[in-house]
C-alpha cells in the first residue's frame, strides 16, 4: 500500500502566473502544503530531512530537474534506495498517478507485498515498485538506520491497541484522537488496513492526511478503493 496522493496541477503567484523555480528545493514548502510531511513511498512522517524527490532522477533527465509534473517527497531511505538509476515509468506504480492504495498490502509484521488477486502484469509493476524503493527491505536485508520496517511494525500494534480503545470507548473525542495519533505517526496505509471495518475512521483518515485522492475511494461503498481516473489501477 502507499498512499494515493493529489498534488494538484503546478502552483501559480499571487499574480495567477506559474511559478518557475529556480532551484528545485524551493519546490519543497509547496509539496509539504499539498501532501502533508509524508514520505510519499514509505508514507513515513518527518518534519526534517524530507526531500524534493525526483521521479525522474535530475541526473538522468536535467530537462525535468525544476519540473513541479517530476516531484514527489521522499524520506532519506527511499530516495537514497531509488537513487540515480534510469526510470522507465510504465514499468512501476506511482502514487500521484495510480491507486497505489489498491496495489499493496502490508502485513501485521510490517512487510508490504502486492496485494492480492492483482492480474499479473500490475503484480509485476507492483513488485518492481518496491524493489524499487527497497519497501522489501528488513533488518536481515538492510542497514540499522533504515527503520522503515520496523516503524511499520510498531505503528501497526500502534493502530490495533487504538482499535480497541474505540471498542471500550466508542466516542467522537476518541475518533478525533485517534485521527491525529494517525497524522502524528505517518503510515497511513497502516490504519486504513486495520481500520478498514470502519467506514467512518477510514473517511477520517483520507479526509485528515493532506493530498490523498478521494478519487481513489468509493464514498457509496463505504471508501473502498476505487480504480483511478486515468491510472492503470
Amino acid at each position: 500500500m502507499m498512499r494515493p496522493v493529489k498534488k494538484g496541477g503546478r502552483p501559480k503567484d499571487k499574480n495567477g502566473k506559474e511559478v518557475r523555480f529556480t532551484k528545485y528545493a524551493k519546490a519543497r514548502g509547496l509539496l509539504i502544503e499539498c501532501l502533508g510531511e509524508y514520505c510519499s513511498y514509505c508514507e513515513m512522517h518527518l518534519d526534517a530531512s524530507l526531500a524534493v524527490e525526483h521521479v525522474q532522477p535530475k541526473s538522468v533527465n536535467p530537462s525535468k530537474e525544476l519540473d513541479w509534473d517530476n516531484f514527489l517527497l521522499a524520506c532519506t531511505n527511499c530516495n537514497s534506495t531509488k537513487g540515480n538509476k534510469e526510470i522507465i515509468e510504465g514499468r512501476y506504480l506511482w502514487p500521484d498517478k495510480d491507486n497505489t492504495f489498491a496495489a499493496f498490502k502490508y502485513t501485521d509484521e510490517g512487510l508490504v507485498f502486492p496485494a492480492d488477486s492483482l492480474p499479473e502484469a500490475l503484480e509485476r509493476k507492483a513488485r518492481d515498485t518496491i524493489s524499487l524503493t527497497g519497501l522489501n527491505k528488513t533488518p536481515l536485508n538492510s542497514k540499522a538506520s533504515d527503520r522503515r520496517w520496523l516503524n511499520r511494525r510498531e505503528t501497526w500494534g500502534m493502530a490495533e491497541e487504538s482499535k480497541k480503545d474505540l471498542c471500550t470507548n466508542n466516542t467522537e473525542q476518541m475518533r478525533k484522537q485517534i485521527t491525529r495519533t494517525a497524522m502524528a505517526s505517518g503510515y497511513w496505509s497502516i490504519w486504513m488496513t486495520v481500520f478498514q471495518d470502519d467506514p467512518d475512521m477510514v473517511r477520517r483518515f483520507i479526509d485528515s492526511h493532506p493530498g490523498t485522492c478521494r478519487e481513489c475511494f468509493d464514498e457509496s461503498d463505504n471508501f473502498k478503493p476505487a480504480p483511478r481516473p486515468g491510472g492503470i489501477c
